[in-house]
């Protein structure tokens, strides 16, 4: 009988709020309409009371048409507005909310009722139907079993009772399904959560998020996070999650474009793209460090691709070059290469640069030792392209007392020839004859005052002793001389590997070159285990002031020799007091068999927790050859699909497999291929190189020949770790001839 009631009283409740939900709904709709009536009129009244706009009309009437301009502004903004409120209400209308909590305030006799969605929602009588899951109160929902219970608001702790924790399934306008939860959100919903097939985009786990997430998600406590986390403990999701909420807690202050994220690549910021729209947010601005870098450094050098040297370590092993690359990545994303850097800046900054004296007709302009106490003592707080810039700007700017009196000067001399028509053309010569004089003199500036940045990197290599000598490192002469060798000649013929980007987007940013990224307050930096120490100086570089969130699993690693090694070569970096280290110990993308064999990959003998979620073992199988194999995933790709999977990810090693198997199957069924890191992500069945499928998830997982041919060597132990760690309730390995030693010693 209670749970009739139970039932009676949840769905009077629902439909009460529905019928706020549309009446808000048609309020704002209402609205639209006549502002799309009003901007309408008020166009044709522009034209009929202003008419053509023209300079010759006079001031007063272009006054009254930007006058205009700006109120239309104005109410584009609001239409804008209101059109983000519509969507809201529509959503809702579909599901209003899917908690509630009843909360008994310390000193208050009754609970408050907190049903809890994706936004807020507030009658006329200032009564809160629905809070917003990112509301403070709301942050209870995630953190607390049924019992003592407490939230952090503006005001202070505000402490009570949790005395019920509800949650439910709404669709369509209708309760599928709610229980009462005595104990953190998992199962029922969870595992619903969990169980669903996968499609193109990443969802919000907003329903979901648990308290390790939670805390992660509302930590403002640190100014940088470092988040440590197991594959599938929802990292990303919890970045996304982590914007929506600082947009939502600072929105007077905070705007999606003060925020930016660098992923992996562009496949994955397409796979995310969705998330802040579902919570109603727009989506911050998404970059890659390859697209920031390259947009930086310019096309004064034909620059490789992330994905084309992943291709080199992985394909060109038994080239005689090989280990010369890859001694020369190992090198470049050192910390030993970092200090060596810094070292260099400092020797830019304090060498003589060679300066002499500014003579324009025999009248001193600038001396060189004037110009050097500008150097060194004027503008010595300023870094070194800046106070060059300042130098030039003081010679030009003393030069420019001379220019008028010689040009007039000419002029006379010009005009007493009689050899010109008119004053004008008089004019026109002495300013060229002046400029031509000057020649020399701003040649001469120019020199002392430009900096070549490939030229003062060619430089650093052709003295690599001598700012190696005084550093603490494990490399050898030999080694240095043949990195130097290595270096200078693809400079030299103008290529610029992907290792020396890095290091060449340093010296720019050391030396005053990059812009201001000042408008950035927030900055979240996904796979975070891939990056280089070298790549983190550059973000503290380039955003000093702003928050920074920093997310990865260092065991998924998929270049072995580019990568951040570990969290303590980046903690000097940021300021210890303002940092913080966040461990996530749970995943929930697997079921436990997937993760029992993934984790056995890493053959550590630590396990971190997963979600109770089973289903079947997963499948090595070999073959005599790839052909065979790929007559195998004909069939497994119709097995999968039959079964209601809705993505199946094909996970090569390389693009060249990649290429092979698409070959193969396009003609046998609908599958898609990423061959590039700026593809666009389509799901259904796709094939991909196994360093491009970090971050995404896929229904089954079928990876593509891990025969001891293919994954070799320990390095690529990781690699194939996180190729694994993508299936989510299926997956397969094939492998032709014998099974790489990394999963023989393990299975």
């Amino acid at each position: 009988m209670k749970n009739e009631m139970e039932w009676k009283l949840e769905n009077q409740r629902l439909q009460e709020v529905l019928k706020e939900v549309r009446k808000q709904l048609d309020e704002k709709h209402n609205f639209r309409e006549r502002f799309k009536k009003d901007a309408i009129q008020t166009q044709k009244e522009l034209w009929q009371d202003i008419g053509s706009v023209s300079v010759s009309n006079g001031l007063e009437q272009i006054v009254d048409f930007m006058q205009f301009i700006n109120t239309m502004k104005i109410e584009k903004r609001n239409h804008e507005f209101t059109r983000k409120l519509e969507d809201k209400y529509e959503k809702m209308l579909l599901s209003p909310y899917f908690g509630r909590i009843d909360f008994l305030e310390k000193g208050e006799k009754k609970a408050e009722k907190c049903y809890i969605g994706i936004s807020n929602l507030i009658d006329e009588n200032y009564d809160v139907l629905v809070y917003d899951w990112r509301a403070p109160v709301s942050s209870m929902f995630y953190d607390y079993e049924i019992g003592e219970a407490s939230y952090l608001c503006p005001e202070g702790i505000v402490g009570g009772e949790l005395m019920l924790k509800r949650q439910y399934k709404i669709n369509d306008s209708k309760i599928q399904y709610m229980f009462d939860s005595n104990i953190k959100i998992d199962d029922e919903v969870l595992q619903d959560m969990l169980s669903k097939s996968t499609d193109s985009k990443m969802k919000t786990i907003v329903t979901t998020i648990q308290r390790e997430q939670n805390k992660v998600i509302r930590n403002e406590e640190y100014k940088n996070l470092i988040v440590q986390g197991p594959a599938g403990s929802g990292k990303t999701s919890i970045a996304l999650h982590r914007i929506a909420y600082l947009l939502y807690k600072h929105r007077d202050k905070i705007k999606p474009q003060n925020i930016v994220i660098f992923s992996p690549n562009d496949i994955f910021n397409d796979y995310i793209s969705n998330v802040l729209p579902q919570l109603g947010e727009d989506n911050m601005y998404q970059t890659t460090f390859k697209e920031y870098m390259h947009g930086a450094l310019g096309n004064e050098l034909a620059k490789e691709n992330y994905g084309d040297m992943m291709e080199h370590i992985l394909v060109y092993k038994k080239e005689a070059s090989y280990q010369k690359r890859i001694n020369n990545i190992k090198f470049k994303s050192s910390i030993e290469f970092v200090n060596i850097l810094k070292g260099y800046v400092t020797h830019l900054e304090n060498m003589d640069r060679d300066f002499t004296d500014i003579i324009f007709r025999d009248n001193l302009i600038i001396s060189s030792k004037d110009i050097q106490e500008l150097f060194f003592k004027d503008y010595v707080r300023l870094p070194l392209k800046r106070r060059l810039e300042k130098i030039k700007e003081r010679i030009l700017f003393l030069l420019e007392p001379y220019k008028q009196p010689r040009t007039e000067e000419v002029a006379s001399e010009l005009e007493k020839s009689d050899s010109y028509i008119s004053k004008v053309e008089i004019l026109e010569k002495s300013i060229l004859i002046v400029k031509k004089e000057m020649k020399d003199i701003y040649r001469e500036i120019n020199r002392m005052t430009e900096i070549d940045l490939v030229d003062i990197y060619k430089k650093l290599f052709e003295k690599l002793e001598s700012f190696y000598e005084g550093s603490n490192t494990k490399y050898g002469e030999m080694e240095i001389d043949e990195i130097k060798r290595y270096t200078l000649e693809n400079l030299n013929i103008g290529m610029l590997n992907y290792e020396d980007q890095p290091p060449l987007l340093y010296l720019k940013g050391a030396i005053g070159d990059l812009p201001k990224t000042s408008e950035i307050k927030y900055v979240i930096i996904d796979e975070a285990q891939d990056y280089t120490p070298m790549q983190y100086e550059i973000f503290h570089q380039l955003f000093q002031s702003a928050s920074i969130t920093i997310l990865g699993d260092l065991n998924q690693s998929i270049n072995p020799f580019m990568n951040v090694g570990n969290y303590s070569n980046i903690s000097n970096i940021f300021s210890k007091a303002n940092t913080c280290i966040i461990n996530l110990t749970k995943s929930y993308r697997s079921t436990i068999e997937i993760t029992r064999f993934s984790r056995r990959l890493l053959n550590k003998g630590t396990f971190a927790e997963c979600v109770e979620r089973n289903g079947d073992e997963p499948l090595l199988l070999g073959f005599k050859d790839e052909e065979a194999i790929k007559e195998r995933l004909v069939e497994d790709i119709k097995r999968y699909k039959d079964k209601g999977y809705k993505s199946v990810g094909i996970i090569t090693r390389t693009v060249k497999e990649a290429k092979e198997v698409y070959s193969f199957l396009k003609d046998k069924g609908q599958v898609n291929v990423i061959m590039r890191d700026d593809d666009e992500y389509v799901s259904d069945t796709l094939i991909i190189p196994s360093y491009l499928s970090k971050g995404l998830e896929f229904d089954a997982v079928l990876i593509y020949n891990a025969g001891d041919g293919n994954y070799s060597c320990e390095e690529e132990r990781l690699l194939l770790y996180t190729a694994c760690t993508r299936a989510l309730h299926a997956l397969c390995v094939y492998y032709s001839g014998e099974i790489t030693s990394l999963l023989k010693e393990s299975y």
